[in-house]
Order: structure tokens, then sequence, then C-alpha cells
């Protein structure tokens, strides 16, 4: 294992304190590195609070600032974050009109956040993710991973939150966001976690996993190593298939590296996604390229399709100013 470390059980907090010095005019770190939060609080506004096991990054601590969360809860590399974390970070960023949970579909993290919203002793209301395709007939007791689409997810709420939407309103419009959201990821290597030393899994120099999850969960299937174009094709298919949007709908276009392919390798993908998506009769109104939510160094990519309205697009141009997402409109 060659990786940029001191020690596998120090990585997480020595990681967390340059990340927080680094950025230090928008965000600070908790007690404990417990969570990250906002530096700047604004009064009344419901406070979004997401999290989920490191090696995401920037999801989610490189989306706390204006325009997305007020605070992230870091779990050891690809495990949840645990209950106290959360009610620190609730206890930290509410303001008084309360707190919304967003939280990836998996198990550890929705019975954790599920155990804070009901300790921490404040109005909570949660929004839970799902958006990964890959998952046919899961066998996973929670049902479909939340994956890529969680960062749509946090950018919608955390805009509709700065014009001062409310609890119920924010926890309405997830769910929608969610549901008009599907992603797919193909794995082209694994990755290696710090604390395990080794491969999650193997893949031979001619093979790719597709359907692959964000934490090395297998895919659908393990296939030959295809062109992009046909890697593309059978990712925007399944999406395409199972999200069903009206012919000429207005989409969002997430492109999304999981740490280990380079930016001409996504572009490239872009590509293969833009023309497959305009023969499908969509209209791409906006789109991300790069690595948001990833695998730690695993090469692959997903590739995220969200339908918009003027509602969302709105949300989507707001101004945000955070780690990894910066515009303003």
């Amino acid at each position: 294992m060659k990786k940029l470390i001191n020690d596998p059980a120090t990585v997480l907090t020595e990681s967390l304190d340059g990340f927080a010095a680094a950025h230090a005019d928008i965000l600070t770190l908790g007690d404990e590195h417990k969570f990250v939060r906002r530096r700047e609080l604004k009064p009344g506004k419901v406070a979004l609070i997401s999290g989920g096991g490191s090696g995401h990054e920037p999801l989610h601590a490189g989306f706390v600032g204006h325009g997305m969360l007020d605070a992230a809860c870091p779990g050891q590399v690809f495990t949840s974050p645990t209950p106290d974390q959360m009610i620190a970070a609730a206890e930290a960023v509410d303001t008084g009109a309360g707190v919304l949970f967003v939280v990836k579909n998996y198990e550890g993290d929705v019975m954790n956040f599920q155990l804070a919203a009901e300790m921490c002793g404040r109005e909570v209301a949660t929004v839970i993710t799902d958006d990964d395709v890959a998952v046919e007939t899961s066998t996973w007791s929670t049902g479909r991973r939340g994956v890529a689409g969680t960062l749509i997810v946090e950018r919608m709420l955390g805009a509709a939150a700065e014009e001062g939407a409310t609890l119920d309103a924010l926890q309405k419009l997830g769910t929608t966001v969610n549901a008009q959201t599907r992603s797919m990821g193909v794995a082209l290597s694994s990755c290696t976690v710090p604390a395990a030393g080794k491969p999650t899994f193997t893949l031979a120099e001619n093979e790719m996993e597709m359907g692959v999850g964000i934490h090395g969960e297998p895919g659908r299937r393990r296939v030959a190593l295809m062109p992009a174009a046909e890697i593309a094709s059978e990712m925007l298919g399944a999406i395409l298939k199972d999200l069903a949007p009206r012919p000429g709908a207005p989409v969002l276009l997430l492109v999304n590296g999981f740490g280990g392919s380079p930016a001409m390798e996504l572009y490239l993908m872009a590509s293969m996604a833009q023309r497959l998506l305009a023969e499908a009769g969509l209209r791409i109104e906006r789109q991300l390229v790069g690595s948001y939510v990833t695998s730690l160094e695993m090469a692959g990519c997903s590739i995220t399709v969200s339908v918009l309205d003027d509602q969302l697009r709105a949300l989507w141009d707001a101004p945000v100013h955070t780690a990894a997402l910066r515009w303003k409109m």
C-alpha cells in the first residue's frame, strides 16, 4: 500500500485538520473532530446536516458553506459517523428553524441518523437519497444506494434554505429532487482502505465492474473492458429506463470521477453522455464534470441525470460558496 499517510489510525483527523485550516474563511472544525460547520451561521435558517464515511471527499465536508450544508459529520473511512457526532453538529448549527438531515441510503447511515434525530431533542426532518439504478432488485435491507445524486439534493436544498424555505418545504423538495435523479457508476480499478492495507476487490487488466457502489460494492456484473462510448451507452440506458423523463425534458448532467481517473477521461465521458442525451431528445441545461463523490483512488466514474424545472434551475444557479463548489449568478 502506497499512500501519503502517517498512520491509518490518524489519517482522518490529520486530514480534517488540514482541510479546516485550508478553508478557514468558510468553515470551522467541531470539538474532537466530530463535525465540520459553517463559520458564519444564518439566524432563522433551517440547518442542513449531512455526513457519511470518509474517503468520498469532497463529499460531504467540501459542500459545507453558503448555499449548501451547514455541517457535515465525517465517519472513519467508508464507515458511518456516530449519533453523537450528528447530535453535536445539530446543537452547533441549529439557529431555531429546525434541522434537516440529508442521508445516503446505507444501513449504518440511516440507522445512526435516525437515532440522532430521536435523541437530539430538537425539530428534525430527514431526506434519504437513493439514486443508484445499478441496484435493480436489491438484496440490501435499505434498498437502493445513495451516491453522486446526493450532491444535487444537497445543492438544491442548500439554495432553498438560504432563501428561507421551511423545514417541511425543504423535506418535500429533497424528496422530489431525489425522485427525479438517477445515477450509475463503473469501476476500472479497486481502492485500498488505509486500515485494510489491500485492495477492496481485484479486477484483471481487461475487466471492469459495471454498476459499482462508492464503497467498492459489487455492481450489476463484471465485464470485459469496453470503449467509453459503449460504457456511457449502457450506463445512460439504465438511467433513462428507470428515470423515464418526458421527451424534451430539461436535465442536469453530472459526470463524477471516483478519484483515480484524470479530468481528460471524465470530459471524454461527458462528451459521450452529451451525445446520448441529445439522441434521446433531452435538453442538457446544466452540467458539472469533476471528482465530487469519490471512492478514495478508485478509477472510474458515475453518470447522474436529474430532471429540472424552472424552480430547480434557479436553485442550482443561486450563489454557492463552499470548498468544492463555488459560483455566483
